[in-house]
């Protein structure tokens, strides 16, 4: 009887250790089976294109970085990402025969495991240099003028963008959609050119009430635009078309025409100001630090043809209260894969977000095999995320530059903590279902080994050579 009351006793001993042992287990850092994350790996070589890969881990010396990720400190909501839907775009969209066109924008739009998820597109208010033409919404013969919009008319636009913002729209309902002009009508510039010039002050209420119009006027159409930039590049006045607009006018037309123009119409469209190079920060700063201007202000918008993604945090930093949203990058034809994979993902996908970008859209949806449509004095080696070329699709670098993240993050999404060890640059993100997101990105000849801490669960992994990297958890 002894015996047995001890033998019980040992055993129930052992089984307290055990479950002690299991509960520090559960509480402290473990190392956890890599078949809880899938990776989507796209190699510099093109090898593998968002391909769904085996976790390769390893326990031994070799890991030397960690990237710690942590849901508990989180950072900006994500509004999409995307391309610019040009005029051109959706004339070679609208062009393609229905059934291959609807299985394009599936593909695009749609959040199948064959789709890549985009959530935001940009269009141009009026056209921008990549339609056939240039177009306002109120052109009218030299010498005349329309300071009460009679002429308004979105006809153009009825042929191609807004058909195929409808198609789009109806396969996903949630995209949200940011408008940018160009050039106003030239009757109100004052070198009555699609060209450069600026806006006639006498002409400024006139262009808050052409604002207003064109939002009613996609309203009417079904189509709702969420935010609208004020200038496209308003420091690039060389463009066709294009307006110079200074930062003191921009602000006037904000503070005293276009903000109190949305606020009597009770207009809900966004006002984001600016819209060019992050090397121009001070640009924005002038129209923010007015505090009569900034109170109809929901941010700033850049692009990275000139500066440092890191200017976006000054911006941040000093306005915390206003948004950012990258709005544009090119991809130059032909396209060098690697290149362009390598420096946009670092800078955009992952510098932008990192500071403080709410979108990053890349420059163009879609061109032709000789990247045309553009209009006479427009962009000649724009390559778009995709070639048409009547019903072939060739996927191009800004196709995969995006869809990296696109196809993972959806709208909604937060971006959280991770910290950059060397040579491993990344991101992190919180989806709305709960999933932690991870873009990494190694530019070295060789694979890197890391440890991924995500939230106290250690997970070796590595990350091969020349390649971006995807991890959903």
């Amino acid at each position: 009887m002894k015996i047995l009351v001890n033998n019980i006793f040992t055993i129930l001993i052992v089984a307290a250790i055990s479950l002690f042992v299991s509960c520090e287990n559960k509480t402290g850092q473990e190392h956890t089976s890599p078949r809880r994350i899938k990776a989507y790996v796209t190699t510099f070589t093109k090898e593998e294109l968002l391909k769904e890969s085996e976790i390769t881990s390893e326990t031994s010396d070799s890991i030397i970085s960690v990237i710690n990720v942590d849901s508990t400190q989180q950072y900006q909501t994500i509004d999409g990402f995307g391309y610019t839907l040009t005029g051109g775009s959706a004339m070679l969209l609208s062009k393609m025969t229905p059934n291959v066109r609807q299985k394009l924008i599936n593909e695009l739009f749609g959040t199948t495991n064959e789709a890549i998820g985009v959530s935001y597109l940009r269009i141009s208010i009026g056209s921008s240099d990549l339609d056939e033409f240039p177009f306002s919404y109120d052109d009218l013969e030299d010498g005349e003028t329309d300071s009460e919009l009679e002429h308004f008319s979105l006809a153009y636009d009825t042929l191609y963008l807004i058909p195929m913002l409808k198609e789009i729209t109806q396969k996903a309902p949630g995209l949200k959609i940011l408008g940018s002009p160009w050039s106003p009508p030239k009757w109100m510039k004052t070198n009555n050119n699609t060209i450069g010039g600026s806006l006639k002050p006498e002409f400024y209420s006139s262009y808050a009430a052409y604002f207003v119009k064109y939002i009613k006027a996609m309203e009417a159409e079904g189509i709702i635009i969420n935010a609208v930039t004020v200038q496209n590049e308003p420091l690039h006045p060389g463009n066709n078309p294009s307006m110079l607009m200074l930062p003191e006018a921009q602000k006037v037309f904000v503070r005293d025409y276009l903000g109190p123009a949305f606020e009597l119409e009770k207009i809900k469209t966004k006002i984001v100001i600016y819209d060019h190079n992050a090397d121009r920060p001070d640009y924005p700063m002038t129209i923010l630090n007015d505090p009569e201007a900034s109170k109809y202000i929901d941010g700033s918008a850049f692009h990275l043809y000139g500066g440092d993604i890191s200017a976006l945090s000054y911006v941040h930093k000093l306005h915390p209260d206003k948004n950012l949203y990258f709005t544009e990058q090119w991809v130059g034809a032909p396209g060098d894969f690697a290149r362009e994979m390598q420096w946009h993902t670092e800078n955009l996908i992952i510098g932008a977000t990192r500071n403080w970008c709410k979108t990053v859209l890349e420059w163009n949806l879609a061109s032709d095999l000789q990247q045309n449509p553009h209009t006479n004095g427009g962009c000649d080696r724009c390559l778009g995320a995709v070639t048409i070329s009547n019903d072939l699709v060739i996927r191009n670098p800004a196709y995969y530059i995006i869809a990296q993240a696109s196809k993972f993050i959806p709208a909604g999404s937060v971006r959280i903590f991770s910290n950059v060890p060397k040579d491993i640059p990344n991101v992190a993100f919180k989806t709305p279902d709960g999933k932690i997101i991870l873009i990494a990105q190694n530019s070295l000849e060789k694979e890197q080994v890391f440890t991924l801490l995500l939230n106290q669960i250690e997970i070796p992994v590595t990350i091969p050579a020349k390649a971006v990297v995807t991890y959903v958890y």
